[in-house]
């Protein structure tokens, strides 16, 4: 078994990619996903976010909608807007975020590698999530959003892939939130080999983002090997799509909390149970964590800077030491009595790109009662918690720049 393997991409025809490239399906919601393909009959978000094309207020795990998704791809694959390519590939992806650079590879990876725990997961799916992830591959019979992988760097890895970007792209495209999606399609027999080769090297990949997706093809190849009476663990089914990046270019940002209301408690009260664990200064201006075991708290008009007791901070525990999970455990759980933040609608997660300054907005509205800007989950710690084959919590990670839809799809043949 190989870790990972080219496979014959499906890409936008010469000429499209910037009418096809979109967002990830998860990051926007479908009026959002509207407004993004208005007037763009191209683009991906069609296939990714087919509601979009139905009624407002249309259930987004409907029949229609898979159905529409599936009408949509094929009517992209008749008029040519998306062709298959000639033989099985690589493909180099780079995407350049303002100064930030990130450059990895785009492959088949194994699903029996995934199985085994040759690729590593770190958080819990949610079975909603996953099913129409399932719902969506088979419909369509392609998988189009990549899984986000990531290994620890390896020198030779690196200069196979810095030979292939000193040509020209195949494809470069800006998005419209300014980040640069550019690729390179590895055609030369003698370099696919190499870059297998060197993979199969690697002790291990780490899923960085896209559980559901992972987990859904999982799911699918299981369905489809039992139903094949000549199953011969060759077939498509059996990989799935992902962009593998070096754990030394890739970038996590933080992932904060806003909480709607404080519980029955008045803010004065609620700062003395804060106080009881960590030390509460009152700042001038935004906190933006700089280190473990610091939190930024915002409550109307004020900033403060939380510092846990370092006698409370349980280093030997890769899960309990994370700053996600300090805060869960000394101040959301047992103040604010929210155990089960996958699920309780008191509480809201906010990604750090879009700043400090969307903290404040969703408080002083009157949405929320209080947020808190954590310092952000380092690559470090993801890798240390699946290789103890524990998981994290909810929305501790937050990767930027998101990788496009569209760009590469899988087949399932």
């Amino acid at each position: 078994m190989t870790l990972i393997r080219p496979f014959i991409g499906l890409r936008p025809a010469t000429g499209f990619a910037s009418d096809v490239t979109a967002p990830p399906y998860d990051v926007l919601n479908s009026d959002e996903a509207r407004e993004r393909a208005d007037g763009r009959p191209w683009s991906f978000l069609h296939i990714s976010k087919p509601e979009i094309d139905l009624a407002p207020g249309t259930d987004s795990y409907s029949d229609a909608v898979y159905a529409k998704g599936a009408e949509n791809f094929a009517r992209m694959l008749a008029a040519g807007i998306i062709e298959r390519d000639a033989a099985p590939y690589y493909y180099i992806y780079r995407a350049v975020m303002g100064d930030h650079i990130q450059t990895g590879l785009v492959v088949a990876a194994s699903v029996q590698a995934y199985n085994n725990g040759d690729i590593r997961r770190h958080e819990f799916t949610r079975p909603q999530k996953e099913d129409d992830r399932v719902r969506q591959i088979d419909t369509l019979n392609a998988q189009t959003g990549p899984v986000f992988l990531t290994y620890r760097h390896q020198g030779h890895v690196d200069v196979l892939i810095d030979e292939i970007t000193a040509n020209e792209t195949d494809v470069s495209v800006s998005a419209d939130d300014g980040v640069q999606h550019s690729l390179w399609v590895v055609r030369q027999p003698d370099t696919v080999d190499a870059i297998t080769r060197a993979f199969d090297d690697i002790e291990r990949l780490y899923i960085a983002d896209g559980h559901h997706r992972s987990a859904a093809a999982a799911r699918v190849a299981a369905r489809r090997r039992e139903t094949n009476p000549d199953h011969t663990g060759d077939e498509s089914y059996n990989y799935f799509l992902a962009v593998i990046f070096p754990d030394n270019q890739v970038q996590i940002l933080d992932y904060n909390r806003v909480v709607r209301d404080l519980n029955g408690l008045s803010q004065e009260d609620f700062i003395k149970e804060v106080s009881k664990t960590f030390s509460v200064e009152v700042c001038n201006g935004p906190v933006k964590p700089e280190q473990v075991g610091e939190v930024g708290m915002y409550l109307p008009g004020q900033w403060y800077r939380l510092t846990i007791d370092p006698q409370r901070i349980p280093h030997g525990d890769p899960v309990a030491r994370l700053d996600v999970s300090l805060l869960a455990d000394h101040l959301i759980d047992p103040i604010l009595s929210i155990s089960n933040p996958r699920v309780d609608t008191r509480i809201d997660f906010v990604g750090g790109i879009r700043g400090l300054d969307e903290l404040e907005r969703r408080v002083d509205s009157g949405d929320m009662a209080v947020a808190f800007a954590l310092h952000p989950t380092g690559l470090d710690e993801l890798m240390t918690v699946a290789d103890a084959d524990r998981v994290m919590p909810p929305k501790s990670t937050w990767f930027e720049p998101k990788l496009a839809d569209g760009l590469v799809t899988h087949v399932l043949d």
